[in-house]
């Protein structure tokens, strides 16, 4: 009786020594986390050339509020920490600086736009802190290993570009192609890629390229340029300000060029109403998300829910802007991760948490896309529909186009 009794000590002494091991084990946390709260650090054009964007970052510590009020992630709040960079590469490194080393934020996320993101991603690697869902598509951003702690959020500028390569030499093989870009890595990453696109052709068709800073208070010179090359077909890699400005310009000169836009431009409110919706129509480009003005998704339970969201957390903003749904389905994104990551809050597992997505759905992609990444493609969105501008609002039109192949 006593030998069982000393038994039953023992086992008992070792089960508890294994289930305290066991909880002690199931929780760790680097700097910017604990029990009670997550800290995430994000750089935000709240100002400045590109402050087109701002309304993304409030629309994504809108969705944390939410998420807050509905009890965190695992118990935990989500402390968003946001400062204006107003685009500018040198501000972006300061306040980066800031959020990693003063207020020690677990990752950041969703830093805004190509130069800021380009201006940080070395320190960001060298620190091994999580460059989450940057908010650019360049390729570099996307480069696993050279900078395995960065994954951009956008679809690739190259591919995109590739496609609509494709869609050109398919739709309008003879025509005449004047480029306009940004002078950065977006612009020339759009640049490449519909030069792959056209392939052996390229040299034949492009016969204008035109590169803008995005200082420049307006790109009338360049489009000027182009049009006077004779071109007949206009593609514009470039941001929303200057994507307005080409718009409004080509039409007062009654140029009538059939006219591609990038995704990054694609806003009805910052890019299609100042330049003009008369002007706007006909208009091509291609999209990944669902339009929440669009009645087909009236009855969907994603739409709803996106609705509602901004309803009660950002009843300034406008519901109807890409920019917002933008925001609201890579803060979706990112508490996916973060609820993943379960009680190991640490750097290296949010990174694999991110790098081990399997169809993800969220609540506002087009039917037919999710999300899925690997340790080896870090690329989040490889999905994309053609659509075309009516004058109102993008209509979808065509298949799914899935990009299968490495960049």
């Amino acid at each position: 009786m006593k030998n069982e009794l000393i038994k039953l000590v023992m086992a008992s002494a070792v089960a508890v020594s294994l289930a305290t091991t066991s909880a002690y084990a199931q929780k760790k946390y680097d700097a910017g986390a604990s029990d009670t709260e997550i800290k995430v650090g994000q750089t935000v054009p709240f100002s400045g050339p590109a402050s087109a964007y701002a309304t993304i970052g409030k629309a994504q510590a809108a969705y944390m509020k939410m998420i807050n009020d509905q009890g965190g992630v695992n118990g935990r709040k989500i402390n968003l920490i946001q400062y204006d960079d107003a685009y500018s590469p040198p501000k972006t490194v300061e306040q980066v600086r800031k959020l990693v080393e003063g207020d020690e934020v677990l990752l950041t996320f969703q830093i805004i736009g190509t130069p800021p993101n380009a201006a940080v991603q070395k320190y960001l690697n060298a620190k091994k802190v999580p460059q989450l869902f940057a908010a650019t598509g360049a390729s570099r951003f996307t480069d696993p290993k050279h900078f395995p702690w960065t994954m951009g959020f956008n679809p690739s500028y190259f591919v995109e570009g590739r496609i609509y390569g494709q869609y050109i030499l398919k739709e309008h093989p003879n025509a005449k192609v004047g480029v306009l870009y940004q002078n950065d890595d977006l612009g020339k990453d759009y640049l490449n890629g519909i030069k792959a696109g056209l392939g052996d052709k390229a040299a034949k068709m492009i016969v204008a390229e035109a590169s803008y800073e995005l200082s420049e208070p307006t790109i009338d010179s360049q489009i000027l340029k182009i049009r006077d090359s004779g071109a007949d077909l206009f593609f514009s890699a470039s941001t929303p300000k200057q994507a307005a400005q080409a718009i409004k310009k080509i039409a007062e000169l009654g140029w009538h060029p059939v006219q591609i836009l990038d995704i990054n431009a694609t806003s009805v409110g910052a890019v299609m109403k100042p330049a003009g919706l008369e002007a706007s129509k006909g208009v091509i480009s291609v999209g990944y998300v669902k339009d929440p003005a669009d009645a087909n998704w009236k009855d969907d339970p994603g739409t709803k829910r996106y609705l509602a969201f901004m309803q009660k957390y950002y009843p300034d903003g406008d519901k109807d802007s890409s920019f917002n749904v933008y925001g609201y389905i890579t803060a979706q994104l990112l508490v996916k991760v973060l609820q993943q990551c379960g009680d190991d809050l640490t750097r290296a597992n949010v990174l694999k948490q991110a790098t081990h997505l399997t169809n993800v759905p969220l609540d506002m992609l087009l039917p037919g896309i999710s999300v899925t990444t690997t340790p080896t493609d870090y690329r989040v969105n490889k999905q994309f529909q053609m659509a075309r501008f009516n004058g109102e609002r993008w209509e979808r039109y065509g298949s799914i186009i899935t990009d299968a192949a490495k960049e």
